[in-house]
């Protein structure tokens, strides 16, 4: 999964990654830091892939992260 990563966040230096993908690979390696560091990236970038956050099951480890909570209050979903 760390050489998709990788893989992953040298081509969006070339063109466009989804951010919030780049997340949820930071999200199963365990990494927390750097999955905030992408959301909040495709945060910036609008991404619709942010309206899944609340039943996105892959993100369950997040959940109780209060980044987690601020990041779906800013979305605009419901709480």
């Amino acid at each position: 999964m760390v050489g998709l990563l990788t893989h992953l966040e040298q081509l969006s230096k070339e063109r466009y990654v989804s951010a919030y993908d780049i997340a949820l690979v930071h999200t199963g390696l365990g990494d927390k830091e750097q999955a905030f560091e992408w959301f909040e990236k495709a945060y910036q970038e609008r991404s619709a892939a942010l309206s899944w956050l609340k039943v996105d099951a892959r993100l369950d480890q997040l959940r109780s992260d209060p980044r987690f909570a601020d990041l779906i209050r800013r979305v605009g979903l419901p709480t």
